[in-house]
């Protein structure tokens, strides 16, 4: 028996008679029986590989088949944007079968919010911070509702267990199946990552039942594809590259960020192409204005960070542009996924390096990818602050919570396997003696300064496990268009207004409002700036190891264009040094400069730098490629220093600035040496330290400068 025969009768009517569909997919035949055995699985497959209807379907069929009532399935999705689109497509799935699906996150209207307590839908989209909301809200209806879940299906799974995100997600779905009474169901929708049993193991933590990682054949997954890498050298030339090519074809642009989004828009609408624009800075409604206008248009680009990356659905896109390139393998094949949907169409992938170390970005992703590589997720270590955020939580939730509860609460937090007894009293002492929690020796409850810090919005600050940078809301009459960081307000010249770049266009700053955080702009002719933080923190070690074998290479493939190949073949004679027996090199060079090029990634060459600095060598810099002593040509007392250095060592001499602190959210609910070792643990992998302290060790003299 097939699996499109184990549905439920009137599951299988409407996917052929209402849908039409003359079969399944792979993926989708595959998934039916291990979900309706109740299994505990994780879907994978490429972006458009129909992981939503491989977990819908046999969802529905459960629900017709054992008559479920009330709110059954809750469907997590890591984007607002994702799950307004994914509403559409559930709606009509449900009303095929007389069930209804509902939407719940923090842009739906309290009258719509009304109606799912009112009459509760059989799914529920919603984001894990709103799922929070319910459980610590005043009001009890959304709790009662939450008891009769059976089902969680979390979409992009690899997205939430990437970060800290994935931890509070995997907390709140314990309380709300504690809260069942029962063990959920849980489903996982991946794209494809290097890792998926371990990933499934993450999803499924201490569940009991079976589990099973379920994927397409490997012949179904193999589809043509054309990827292209060329050498523009700039954003201008990358704009009116794109101006030039793919005319009449529907173009869809990653950038590595906000601000490059704006400035190539701008550039792209300077020279008549008409151009959208999608990024997280952007009103919800600026946003899907712009997502539903390039839907409908054909002779058209829209520029997008990685907001687009996801299955928010665009229509049939022609083209994928990639401005300079992603971080990761995985996320390249999100982005690639974006084409070929249609019969007969092919997968392709443009990438446009503006700047030599982008290419060499570029260069080694691609090579990555044609190795078969692909990073695998790993979930970030030792999640304490989030046992804080927790505790915190579910304060609210049970009305202050005994003194010792607390303990059968988080024992089943999958965050918190392995913390021992020792870590946790040391974080409780902390928020008890910093009034964020408060005890009268039997229940727990939220102290004077824990109400300061998180109480505003009904504490709304709570349920977010990221730090949100000081953002101002840029209104142009009563219309919202979006947010900018608060630097974006200097001025370079006295009595002259700010101007900022939003949605592609410029606005003049009228007013701004600082208590409330608003800025009043009106259109102007002028180029506005664009401010946005960063959270990026250089490139990964994977990534790095690939450009040190592409520099030590001879060839480049034939997907790339002349440009790149004579830019690479320069790029190659400026770091001809590399070129040697040895894994890694140190060059001196006559400027009383030593660099030593390990290739593993900035932080972990400024963990190496921190401790050369201990160890009394000054002036120490660190980058991608290497870790670079200035004013100095004692190679050999480096080479001894070097014989020198402890992995766990480096990890411990690691500085941990205010900027990488204040990136780990609730930080400040721990004893600050926690804190540090955190971040510590998070950003200095030993391994990968181990690796580069056991390659051997080449010196090279030179009177070249280090290749920038």
């Amino acid at each position: 028996m097939s699996g499109f025969e184990k549905l439920d009768p009137l599951v299988q009517h409407h996917i052929v008679n209402t849908l039409g569909w003359r079969g399944l997919r792979p993926l989708q035949e595959r998934s039916i029986e291990p979900i309706l055995a109740g299994e505990h699985c994780l879907l994978l497959a490429p972006t458009a590989g129909g992981k939503t209807e491989a977990a819908i379907f046999p969802v529905l069929s459960k629900l017709c088949s054992e008559n479920w009532t009330g709110l059954s399935v809750i469907y997590v999705c890591p984007l607002r944007a994702l799950l307004n689109n994914l509403h559409i497509r559930l709606q009509v799935y449900c009303a095929m079968v007389g069930r209804t699906c509902g939407i719940w996150h923090g842009d739906v209207r309290a009258s719509e919010r009304k109606k799912v307590h009112a009459d509760h839908p059989d799914i529920l989209l919603t984001t894990p911070e709103s799922l929070e909301v319910m459980l610590i809200s005043a009001h009890p209806d959304g709790r009662e509702m939450l008891k009769s879940v059976r089902i969680v299906v979390i979409d992009e799974i690899h997205a939430f267990a990437a970060d800290d995100r994935g931890w509070h997600m995997l907390a709140v779905l314990e309380r709300v199946g504690r809260l069942a009474g029962r063990e959920l169901q849980r489903l996982g929708l991946s794209a494809t990552v290097g890792n998926p049993d371990e990933l499934l193991q993450w999803l499924a933590g201490h569940c009991e039942g079976n589990r099973r990682v379920v994927s397409p054949p490997a012949e179904t997954s193999t589809i043509r594809t054309d990827v292209q890498l060329d050498y523009v050298g700039s954003i201008e030339n990358a704009a009116l590259v794109i101006s030039r090519i793919f005319r009449g074809e529907k173009r869809l642009v990653f950038c590595d960020s906000r601000a490059r989004v704006e400035l190539l828009g701008n550039e792209l609408r300077e020279l008549g192409v008409s151009c959208f624009l999608s990024h997280s800075s952007l009103s919800a409604e600026e946003r899907r204005s712009a997502e539903a206008a390039f839907a409908e248009a054909q002779d058209c680009v829209i520029v997008a960070t990685s907001t687009l990356e996801l299955g928010i659905d665009v229509g049939d896109l022609d083209r994928v542009i990639q401005i300079d390139a992603p971080f990761s393998v995985a996320s390249f094949l999100q982005r690639l996924g974006r084409t070929g949907r249609r019969e007969g169409a092919v997968r392709n992938c443009l990438f446009l390096a503006t700047s030599e170390t982008a290419l060499l970005r570029a260069g080694a992703l691609l090579q990555l990818w044609e190795g078969g590589f692909v990073e695998p997720v790993q979930p970030p270590k030792h999640p304490l602050h989030l046992f804080a955020q927790q505790l915190m939580a579910l304060s609210l939730q049970e009305k202050g919570i005994g003194v010792q509860d607390w303990k059968d609460w988080v024992s089943r937090l999958p965050p918190f396997f392995g913390v021992t007894d020792a870590e946790f009293n040391e974080v409780m002492d902390h928020l008890l003696a910093q009034e964020i929690l408060f005890s009268d020796g039997v229940r727990l409850s939220f102290g004077d300064e824990g109400i300061s810090r998180y109480g505003r919005r009904h504490f709304i600050e709570l349920v977010s496990v990221f730090t949100s940078p000081p953002l101002f809301r840029v209104l142009h009459g009563r219309k919202e268009l979006g947010t900018v960081h608060q630097i974006a307000f200097v001025r370079h010249r006295e009595n002259e207004p700010a101007v900022l770049s939003l949605g592609g266009r410029s606005w003049v700053v009228e007013s701004i409002e600082w208590p409330k955080r608003i800025a009043y702009v009106i259109p102007s002719k002028e180029k506005g700036k664009r401010q946005w933080i960063s959270s990026q923190f250089g490139m990964p070690f994977a990534l790095c190891q690939g450009v040190q074998a592409l520099l030590k290479g001879s060839e480049e493939p034939e997907r790339w264009s002349s440009r790149a190949k004579e830019k690479m073949a320069s790029l190659r004679q400026d770091y001809e040094v590399l070129n040697r027996e040895g894994d890694t090199v140190l060059v001196a060079q006559e400027d009383n400069k030593i660099s030593w090029f390990t290739f593993a990634g900035s932080v972990l060459n400024a963990g190496i730098a921190d401790l050369l600095i201990q160890l009394g060598i000054s002036d120490v810099r660190a980058t991608d490629f290497a870790v670079t002593l200035k004013g100095t040509t004692d190679v050999q007392r480096l080479l001894n220093e070097i014989e020198r250095l402890i992995p766990a060592d480096i990890r411990a001499a690691f500085q941990v600035s205010e900027e990488y602190l204040n990136n780990l959210k609730f930080s400040e609910c721990l004893p600050l040496n926690t804190a540090e070792g955190i971040v510590r643990k998070r950003s200095i992998a030993l391994a990968h330290l181990k690796e580069i302290l056991a390659r051997r060790r080449n010196v090279v003299l030179t009177n070249k400068g280090e290749p920038e």
